[in-house]
């Protein structure tokens, strides 16, 4: 049986080369870790970093959940030192992020403008970014991650910037990077040699590697930086399951900390729900990161700035540690 709806047919798309497209962001906005980045100071962010700390020693999981804001944020640089040193032992990012990483690894560029290429309908329309679309078919079929074949094809291409790539990273050394993918949410999803299958299976076993991750998420740590619906909704559903398996195990996972890095204000108390009747109730990395899972143990903090200052900033106060 087939569907009684008619379907696009994609076969009449025009794809055009990535030398066509006028990038928003270069390779010369990513910091080099010694470069200046804006200031930020919170005087808990230095608890954030002795957690961090203490998980590295005991063995808990090092989580870092991002929106592809986080690599526009040109900090590239800083999250796979973290990775390198061993701060972060599981890097969860959506869709968008991957092809970010991609692209800046590819050519040293990324991101497009919406206004400019939506009107003529070249939007996310471009051929090498496509390619993608060939890794994620090849990730299914060998029973790989999503994540996990995209940073091993960086890693072993000849790409001129894949040193900046996070997944790349990542793969060399053995650390998950799972990538979270919504479908029809990216620019992937328009191109005629995307397979949903693929993209199903392969994201699916990313988030099962995730929710692996999260059973050792007592006495680790959990952050979040700039994802309002994948990070905290991935984390829940796998926070969920890992708990479910302990309970019979007679283990808990309620002793971690947490720590949302957004720019959106929270009203109020971070550590309590807001009404229904508040618009900030739906922002759901505070009810669900900051609130609702830790609620039996755990602690949680929310630093408001911009991913250029915020992850730096972490980063200089881990240094001290070393």
């Amino acid at each position: 049986m087939s569907s009684k709806y008619p379907i696009f047919d994609r076969s009449r798309l025009k794809v055009k080369p990535l030398a066509e497209r006028k990038s928003d962001l270069s390779v010369e906005a990513w910091l080099g870790l010694d470069d200046p980045a804006p200031e930020f100071s919170h005087p808990e962010l230095a608890r954030v970093a002795a957690r961090l700390d203490e998980a590295r020693r005991r063995g808990g999981a090092r989580i870092l959940m991002m929106g592809a804001h986080l690599v526009r944020a040109g900090v590239s640089r800083h999250l796979i030192d973290l990775i390198e040193q061993g701060w972060i032992d599981h890097i969860a990012m959506n869709g968008a992020g991957a092809i970010h990483d991609w692209e800046l690894a590819r050519i040293g560029a990324t991101t497009e403008s919406v206004a400019r290429y939506i009107a003529t309908g070249e939007f996310g329309l471009w051929r090498e970014t496509g390619e993608l679309n060939d890794v994620v078919r090849e990730a299914a079929a060998c029973s790989l991650g999503l994540g996990e074949n995209v940073g091993r094809r960086i890693a072993q291409s000849d790409f001129p910037y894949r040193d900046l790539s996070i997944l790349a990273a990542a793969w060399q050394r053995s650390v998950p990077a799972t990538v979270h993918v919504g479908i029809g949410y990216d620019i992937l999803h328009e191109h005629p040699n995307c397979d949903g299958a693929a993209f199903g299976e392969a994201s699916y076993r990313d988030f099962l590697i995730f929710a692996r991750t999260v059973e050792r998420l007592e006495g680790g740590v959990l952050l979040s930086f700039g994802s309002a619906v994948m990070a905290p909704e991935v984390y829940l559903k796998a926070l969920a399951m890992a708990r479910n398996v302990a309970h019979q195990e007679g283990r808990v996972i309620r002793h971690f900390a947490t720590a949302v890095f957004d720019i959106v204000p929270i009203r109020g108390d971070i550590h309590r729900e807001l009404d229904k009747s508040d618009p900030g109730y739906y922002f759901r990395p505070h009810k669900t990161i900051l609130v609702r899972t830790v609620a039996d143990g755990g602690e949680s903090f929310y630093f408001c700035g911009p991913h250029r200052a915020t992850l730096p900033a972490l980063w200089r106060l881990l240094r001290s540690f070393e």
